[in-house]
């Protein structure tokens, strides 16, 4: 029932802001890339990449995590570990990184409550952390276009998994315009169009082309 009395102009306490939101990336490695055969993986690189540049323009905490970087998975995707040059990688054996302290105490740290996560595979290594991260009472957002599974069956399945279990599923645009939300914003205005036209596709041509026509802040 709406009070209309009660109506402001207040945005939804449920929306991720660059105060409330910690992002989580886990395995992005050379080998589950390898495996991951869910959707195009040069589309997940880009839109993994995209996102770490999102948190790096809003200064929003982030984790960085990786299962056996140096017997089995490699290292941490060059271009999303070179967004962050001076944070530490989280190395597991754990498939659930919500087993491993390290990374539990590394989230914990942020103080936040609303976890955007990404990761290979979607079926196991996201999925697991996920749950378990729910079941604690944490609000979590899974960027469904920045993770992979083994096959689009499996990415699919998982990804209705955590949404019965109460997560919200998102991608990585998605997040960028939620924590810029506000055009006026200027400080931000110019490095979120710098993402979105290095990494959001048709979008980002089309910001590139209204800006050539007709000004620099005719996107947006």
């Amino acid at each position: 029932m709406v009070d209309i009395a009660e109506v402001t102009a207040t945005p939804s306490p449920a929306l991720l802001t660059p105060d409330n939101a910690v992002m989580l990336f886990i395995d992005h490695q050379p080998q589950m890339f390898f495996g991951t055969g869910s959707h195009d993986r040069t589309a997940i690189i880009n839109s993994a990449v995209g996102l770490a540049k999102a948190a790096k323009v809003f200064d929003v905490p982030v984790v960085l995590s990786t299962v056996a970087a140096e017997t089995f998975s490699g290292p941490l995707l060059p271009p999303l570990a070179d967004v962050f040059p001076d944070q530490k990688v989280i190395d597991r054996t754990s498939m659930n990184a919500w087993e491993d302290v390290a990374f539990v105490e590394a989230v914990k740290a942020t103080g936040r409550k609303k976890l955007v996560v990404s990761g290979l595979w979607t079926e196991v290594c996201l999925v697991l952390p996920v749950l378990s991260a729910i079941a604690q009472g944490y609000e979590v957002y899974v960027v469904t276009d920045a993770s992979g599974g083994v096959t689009p069956q499996a990415h699919e399945h998982a990804v209705q998994r955590m949404v019965q279990a109460g997560a919200a599923p998102v991608t990585w645009v998605q997040v960028l315009l939620e924590l810029q939300r506000d055009w006026s914003r200027t400080a931000t205005y110019g490095p979120v169009m710098d993402v979105v036209k290095g990494h959001a596709g048709a979008y980002g041509l089309g910001v590139l082309y209204a800006q050539s026509m007709l000004g620099e802040h005719a996107a947006g």
